[in-house]
């Protein structure tokens, strides 16, 4: 029996399923065999982003938010191929992350130069994981990436749908975002997990060195635990705790980054709240090129999640943060004389199932540059004699409409 080119596309793709007596037939084609486990999925995200009053145009501190004040945009759409590892002692496997769009380019992956500036371009491309797993049979057995994978460390996702909230926190700006190199993943027992790897650099930059300014052999080095409370533990059973730290050279910077974090994510006695809190903190060292200097820079920040089933369809979320940093690692205006920057962040969510497969939200956003009078760094409008950098409070009212396939 033959099967149609179109049908064996797509089972291929892992999109069909041949009937048995097909898969018999064309079980000695090897591409067919190598790639018939693979799924396919994806998203397509875009938002409508509204800023009241005017003058209030200011570069986001939050990631992925840059550019999208007052207006209608496309944020990202993700492909997925994966191909999990199965149950066997060698099994294997491959995962790949494609992202196309503006947020693409927060992972640096283009490969054009700037002639001019020997700069590198932005593009609206970016493979953000690619990488192929393995297994050993060595106790439970070790899990193994080897490519570009995303951090260990952080409390939110780059993939949006995943997160309580649309927007991102300010602890992600700070946090590394994928590596490339070799993470190795152990789980003890149902209670007790650790990852530890080695990586190029901080990253995200694919294939990016630390030489120079650094020796050849200078690496990136990372771990994690994560502690799942035990089934008998009452109504936090289930509840997470996880904690890691990324050290490494930063290319960005130029200048070797430490990273720290916790996180934990509680059950509470009423079955459909849920809570969280992460702390992060990150240095930025002055070991520049040898005879330069680079200032170090530090910030840290705290974040409080709560998450309430209102409804079988409608969610409510709510984040409230604090962050300090020293001036360049928020981009945001006018700073404190010092060069500090102090934010505090409350954001809100709704989220409601009304399509299948879409996930719509509607989030308000409040911005504030803490500390004391002095402290600016948002909007500002000529028509009131502002400049740039001269309110203290930006807004942002957001409508996000994702569709997962």
């Amino acid at each position: 029996m033959k099967v149609n080119p179109w049908t064996l596309g797509l089972a291929t793709a892992g999109l069909v399923t041949l009937p048995a007596a097909l898969q018999a037939e064309e079980k000695l084609n090897p591409l067919l065999t190598a790639v018939t486990p693979t799924s396919l999925s994806g998203a397509v995200s875009t938002s409508i982003h509204w800023n009241p009053g005017t003058g209030n145009a200011f570069t986001s501190p939050r990631l992925y938010q840059q550019g999208k004040a007052d207006g209608f945009n496309l944020d990202v759409v993700s492909l997925t191929l994966d191909k999990p590892l199965d149950e066997s002692q060698w099994a294997a496997g491959y995962h790949v992350d494609l992202w196309f769009g503006p947020d693409a380019n927060t992972f640096a992956s283009q490969s054009s130069v700037d002639p001019d500036t020997g700069d590198r371009l932005s593009s609206d491309l970016a493979i953000k994981q690619a990488y192929v797993s393995l297994r050993t049979p060595y106790g439970n057995g070790i899990e193994w990436k080897v490519g570009v994978f995303d951090s260990v460390i952080g409390y939110e996702s780059h993939d949006s749908y995943k997160d309580p909230n649309y927007s991102r926190s300010y602890a992600t700006s700070i946090e590394p975002h994928t590596h490339t190199g070799l993470l190795a993943s152990y789980q003890f027992n149902p209670t007790f997990a650790m990852s530890a790897g080695i990586a190029n650099t901080h990253g995200p930059q694919i294939n990016q060195r630390a030489n120079p300014p650094k020796a050849e052999s200078y690496k990136t080095y990372m771990a994690s635990l994560a502690l799942t409370a035990p089934d008998d533990w009452g109504f936090v059973s289930g509840s997470t705790f996880y904690g890691g730290f990324v050290n490494g050279f930063n290319g960005g910077w130029n200048g070797s980054q430490f990273n720290l974090y916790g996180g934990v994510t509680l059950n509470t006695p009423v079955k459909k709240l849920k809570v969280g809190t992460s702390y992060d903190y990150a240095t930025i060292t002055d070991d520049a090129a040898p005879g330069g200097s680079q200032a170090e820079l530090n910030a840290w920040a705290i974040t409080g999640y709560a998450s309430y089933d209102l409804t079988e369809k409608l969610s409510g979320h709510v984040r409230i943060e604090y962050a300090e940093t020293d001036s360049g690692i928020y981009q945001t205006g006018t700073r404190l004389p010092d060069g500090e920057s102090r934010l505090f962040g409350v954001t809100t969510t709704l989220q409601y199932s009304l399509w299948a497969n879409v996930i719509s939200r509607l989030e308000f956003i409040w911005d504030r540059q803490a500390g004391d009078n002095d402290m600016r760094g948002f909007g500002g409008s000529p028509e009131k004699d502002e400049t740039q950098g001269s309110k203290r409070d930006a807004f942002t009212v957001a409508l996000n409409l994702i569709y997962k396939f």
